[in-house]
């Protein structure tokens, strides 16, 4: 379904419609410049606010990792471990260290360390290092045993603004009267061009936008803008060769098959979510198309030649690939569209408004304001740095 701009339970905003609809024109021209916007549909609701704030939960993480620099020699004897984080750990919890099978059981905390049974259930005991990763099976409470202390993950609250997208519309009375070429109403004609002008701008601040960094709400001498998806991911950010990315083709920084699941496997791992969408430029549309190249067959009755990836399914989320031209050619992004609206300001979404006159024209404002409301920043991704 196209974009339209229109949230979709805002009929019960109590808001007089002053202004022409002109959803109906975006449905019609949207597809041309906005398929990351009309991938993700129209919003449920409408933000109330120019800052518009909403909120975010997580589990009590289940990891922490080993803080210590010096271990005993046998590793059966090493009972006391420093931790970064005592807090995510209980007496009665069962943990395992790194890709290791050993099991230890947490019998008491002292200060920032877990005094441990090593090799708990018959587990052989593994060497122990520095910031090796320890994961919390779970919590082996006793029975009729008192309560624990109550734990809990504080919410947070995140937000963004919103962004006003406009353009002037002037035809003169005599343009408006005379007959031209496939044009039937001069007016209408340009309130659609503005309005594809307008949509490809959304579409373009939604992927690369920022707000200021002072008075990021605006004023009547400082102009409101909105973050868009690139600048709103911070965790997951990925370069071929950094970290737990493998080297792509060629010279290294090619997108391959290994550096693409390799960073959908990091967001996976981040969060409790899959990355369902893949939004890139032209050129690395290419390579994603190339990933089949190797393994095409066809038959001699076979007429066709077809040379594309719509759909890229792994294990770590099944996504469609969507080429939008205002995505950096060096760039791919891994999106859970599921936790991302692009809302327009109650009463704000797209419409046309005419102004008073002041002479022999007609002369109106086609405009609109909106935001992006981005969730969980951490459960999408981006490769960057890639060859083009």
């Amino acid at each position: 379904m196209a974009f339209t701009g229109k949230a979709t339970y805002d009929g019960g905003s109590g808001l007089p419609e002053l202004v022409e609809d002109v959803s109906d024109v975006i449905g019609i021209v949207s597809t041309h410049e906005t398929p990351l916007l009309d991938h993700l549909g129209d919003p449920k609701r409408e933000a109330t606010s120019t800052v518009h704030e909403w909120v975010e939960d997580e589990l009590l993480p289940n990891t922490d990792m080993i803080d210590q620099t010096t271990f005993n020699p046998d590793p059966e004897t090493e009972s006391t471990i420093t931790v970064d984080t005592i807090g995510r750990f209980r007496v009665g919890d069962l943990v395992r260290p790194g890709g290791s099978q050993e099991v230890m059981l947490v019998n008491f905390i002292a200060g920032d360390s877990i005094i441990v049974t090593r090799g708990y259930g018959g587990t052989t005991a593994a060497t122990l290092a520095d910031g090796m990763e320890l994961f919390i099976l779970g919590n082996a409470a006793l029975e009729g045993g008192d309560a624990d202390d109550a734990r809990f993950a504080n919410r947070v609250r995140r937000q963004n603004y919103t962004q006003i997208f406009a353009a002037t519309v002037q035809v003169s009375g005599s343009m408006q009267a005379a007959q031209a070429h496939g044009i039937r109403d001069e007016l209408d004609y340009q309130k659609q061009e503005r309005m594809r002008e307008l949509l490809r701008d959304l579409e373009n601040t939604v992927l690369n936008g920022i707000a200021p960094v002072s008075t990021p709400e605006g004023s009547s001498g400082s102009r409101r803008t909105m973050n868009g998806v690139m600048h709103s991911i911070a965790t997951n950010r990925f370069t071929p060769g950094v970290g737990e990315i493998p080297v792509g083709d060629g010279s290294g920084d090619e997108l391959n098959e290994a550096v693409l699941n390799a960073a959908m496997r990091e967001v996976w791992e981040q969060s409790s979510g899959a990355v369902d969408t893949i939004v890139v430029g032209g050129r690395q549309k290419r390579r994603i198309n190339q990933f089949v190249s190797a393994t095409r067959a066809y038959l001699p009755e076979d007429t066709r030649f077809q040379d594309l990836v719509s759909v890229y399914e792994s294990d770590f989320g099944v996504a469609r690939v969507v080429m939008s031209r205002w995505v950096p050619s060096d760039t791919v992004l891994l999106l859970d569209s599921s936790r991302i609206e692009v809302m327009p300001l109650r009463g704000r979404s797209f419409g046309f408004r005419e102004l008073a006159a002041t002479g022999d024209s007609l002369t109106g404002q086609v405009l609109g304001e909106y935001t992006v409301e981005f969730r969980n920043e951490n459960a999408h991704g981006v490769i960057e740095g890639l060859a083009v």
